[in-house]
């Protein structure tokens, strides 16, 4: 990939960065760094999309024809364009202001210098030509280029696809959207706002879109298939309507009407929406920020959790628990060296932290010479002081060769799940002498043990990767019930197949390499495992960009947060099992509803062909095909999009759905149409005897769409029993007042018609959870079946 960025060599900024006066000639001349947030779309585009759409145009076209012919309670169907576009704008805009609140807290501050002070601001508020400092596992936020580096590795694989860190000089380019791998440096804003590269690519890309998305994919072939029924079959209903009946032109116009309302999916992708929305919103009441919303998606499938150790199994924050020295070198001496670590890092990481609070750093009086940044892949760092020479601080079995005697002073404590380090003079180039270790502790996060329970009870498994010590790390997860003995990845075989079956086989996993954590989640991808990835150090970001869910903790590196589709803000572990809960009822609600609908679409679509093919009127009214949706699917479909659902997502979203819909729509349809065609008197009956007609076809139609709801809210509840009870009794009260069913164009009274057209709805009801019975019974054995074979 080939970038370029201005290098505006006219302005230069000096090391002490620009004045307030700089700054503020800047802001009034609008060069202020105006990023741009995929935070989902603008509000005015958010009420077009849910106003503007397909399916409220065809219901629009259908109710202008209602309307002209004077019929205005068949008119009622076009509420369902202002409910529809009202839901879908206010939930929309609820999860947008959840978003934007949300991504402004976990956005990563950057560090400026500014007439000599460094200062943390909002990327909001750099301006050209800034002077950014950068430290180990920042991620750049406008392009720029380097005005000083120390060891300065930046990775820019985001950009590129090439993972391995380009070392960078005084002079080179750098670009957002990339990140520093190690060492620290400088560099000026050339390029800021919609200039900046990484805001281009977002303009081109956007966010927020189910991109990838098998649960999108799925609603779009079951929408092409409604659109092969929907497209003959109305132009047939036209047809015969307006010229087979015999109808007089305003019945006509009311059947044919009736017919293709009850054909369109209104309700389908609304309700897709508002699930989503729901979730995003439901996730951000627990500081959960999702980057990308397939990942709400993502996690109802997620079966394999990749965990590091730091920071996620254990709080970031670490102590240094003793100093062990191996030989004459005073305890004093070591305090002076491992200060002189701290002072040459001003971007200290935990470790230094942890070590800084336990040796102090206001005795330090030695200047450093010279120091080589921390590395994930190289595990140590070096400094050069000028009076103590050269020292490297870094993991003991790393800088020393096996069978070391130091080696085996340090495993009882690793062996205790204490992080042990190995302090040595030396450059790390050639042969070290072993001073001392330094042990620092780390502390368990308190719901850690409950987080992998929680997994372990649902059939999702979880895998320790750490770049810690193996030994250290397998006593971590002891800890916590994981007793699987750690594997060094060191060992672990090169040749790809073996590799993938030590993974698959594997738990607990150390000394594992930025590459080998990426490496172990192409090799569970592999085997078709859904892979999640949590992590909080740059160590972490191969694996949490190639996984197929990334979580980082709010607490983590700038970069981890940038690459992770889902961000930790509060950097509770706890809230996992939360989240994937919350991506289980999104999936697993949205097929029940999409179970409703489709019933609904396929009876409707199979009545109006049989209708059209016979050449008779339709049998309803657009006011009854209204009054049916209203509680056997949209006010039911909105409370069970909503409702608790833990059910791990699984392929084969569209196959489930038809084996309910397609025999329940053939049955109801097919029923209802031959009774009608049985009790029709035809179009010259009087009116009174074509509306009981009309009525007790509509119960036949009733009472097999409520036996699908009640298969749908399986298993039931108390709350599913009061839903259930609700629809049921609605309708009865409908048909059941006189008053309501002159208002409806209903008519009962022909109790004998009434009766027969209850027995044949029973009957068809019965004929529905029959086959839904047999698909179980097959579906059961099926599931044993693969058990047995281990598939």
């Amino acid at each position: 990939m080939s970038v370029s960025v201005p290098q505006r060599e006219d302005c230069v900024t000096g090391p002490g960065g620009l004045s307030q006066k700089d700054v503020d000639t800047r802001v009034s001349q609008g060069l202020v760094n105006h990023s741009v947030r995929r935070t989902g779309r603008r509000t005015v585009d958010i009420i077009r999309s849910n106003v503007f759409t397909r399916i409220n145009a065809m219901l629009g076209v259908l109710l202008i024809i209602v309307l002209s012919t004077g019929s205005w309670i068949n008119a009622a169907f076009g509420l369902l364009i202002v409910v529809n576009s009202s839901i879908g704008i206010i939930q929309e805009l609820r999860a947008k202001r959840t978003l934007d609140r949300l991504t402004i807290v976990g956005e990563s501050k950057p560090t400026v210098i500014r007439e000599g002070e460094h200062i943390s601001v909002l990327r909001d508020k750099l301006v050209l030509d800034d002077l950014i400092d950068l430290g180990s596992g920042d991620q750049l936020v406008v392009d720029g280029v380097v005005r000083s580096a120390d060891g300065l590795m930046v990775d820019e694989s985001l950009l590129t696809g090439e993972s391995d860190p380009v070392l960078k000089k005084p002079g080179d380019a750098v670009f957002s959207g990339s990140f520093v791998s190690s060492g620290q440096g400088t560099y000026q804003a050339t390029a800021i706002g919609d200039d900046a590269y990484a805001a281009r690519l977002i303009a081109e890309a956007g966010r927020f879109q189910l991109t990838d998305s098998r649960l999108q994919a799925g609603i779009n072939s079951i929408l092409q298939l409604i659109t092969y029924l929907l497209v003959p079959t109305g132009i047939l209903t036209i047809w015969t309507q307006l010229s087979r009946t015999g109808a007089p032109l305003r019945d006509a116009l009311l059947s044919m009407v009736a017919a293709l309302v009850p054909m369109v999916p209104e309700g389908l992708v609304l309700m897709t929406s508002i699930a989503f929305a729901v979730g995003v919103v439901r996730l951000g009441r627990r500081n959960a920020l999702i980057n990308e919303l397939p990942a709400i998606e993502g996690l109802a499938r997620v079966n394999v959790v990749c965990t590091d150790k730091t920071g996620t199994l254990t709080e970031n924050r670490m102590e240094l628990e003793h100093i062990q020295l191996l030989g004459d070198t005073s305890l004093d001496t070591v305090h002076r060296v491992l200060q002189g670590f701290v002072a040459a890092d001003n971007r200290p990481n935990d470790t230094l932290h942890a070590i800084a609070e336990g040796v102090g750093d206001e005795d330090f009086g030695d200047e450093v010479l010279g120091c080589v940044a921390f590395d994930s892949a190289r595990k140590w760092s070096g400094v050069s002081l000028v009076e103590l020479g050269d020292w490297v601080l870094g993991a003991p079995d790393v800088l020393l060769p096996a069978g070391s005697e130091t080696l085996e002073q340090a495993q009882p404590l690793e062996e205790r799940g204490l992080r042990v380090l190995l302090l040595a003079v030396g450059d790390g180039a050639s042969t070290i002498e072993p001073v001392a270790l330094v042990v620092l502790g780390q502390k368990l996060r308190p719901d850690a043990a409950d987080t992998l329970d929680y997994f372990e009870q649902e059939n999702v498994e979880v895998k320790v990767v750490s770049g810690d010590h193996a030994t250290s790390v397998g006593a971590v997860a002891h800890q916590l019930g994981i007793v699987d003995p750690p594997i060094d990845a060191r060992t672990l075989p090169s040749d790809p197949l073996a590799f993938r079956e030590a993974v698959v086989n594997g738990r607990v996993f150390g000394r594992v390499t930025p590459e080998q954590k990426r490496d172990i989640v192409h090799a569970l991808q592999q085997t078709g495992s859904t892979v999640a990835m949590t992590g909080d150090g740059v160590n972490d970001v191969l694996a949490l960009k190639d996984a197929n869910i990334g979580v980082s903790m709010g607490a983590g590196s700038p970069a981890t947060r940038s690459v992770a589709q889902l961000v930790l803000l509060d950097n509770g572990f706890s809230a996992l099992p939360h989240v994937v809960g919350e991506g289980r009822r999104v999936i697993g609600n949205i097929e029940r509803v999409a179970n409703l609908f489709l019933t609904k679409t396929l009876y409707s679509a199979l009545m109006a062909l049989i209708v059209a093919i016979w050449g008779v009127s339709f049998p309803f009214q657009p006011i009854h095909v209204t009054m049916v949706g209203w509680f056997t699917i949209g006010i039911p479909a909105f409370i069970l999009s909503l409702a608790p659902n833990h059910e791990r997502a699984r392929p084969g979203f569209v196959g489930r759905v038809l084996r309910l819909a397609l025999p329940s729509g053939a049955i109801i349809g097919g029923l209802t149409v031959l009774f009608w065609i049985w009790v029709n008197p035809g179009v010259g009956a009087a009116i009174e005897v074509r509306q009981q007609a009309s009525t007790a076809t509509l119960a036949v139609l009733l009472i097999m769409a409520l036996w699908v709801l009640c298969i749908v809210a399986r298993p039931y509840q108390w709350w599913k029993i009061v839903l259930l009870a609700v629809a049921i009794g609605f309708y009865v009260v409908l048909f059941s007042v006189p008053a309501l069913g002159s208002l409806l164009l209903l008519d009962n009274s022909n109790h004998g018609l009434m009766l027969e057209a209850i027995g044949v709805g029973v009957g068809g009801a019965a004929l529905i959870e029959a086959c839904w019975q047999i698909f179980g019974r097959w579906k059961g054995r099926l599931l044993r079946r693969i058990m047995r074979n281990g598939d």
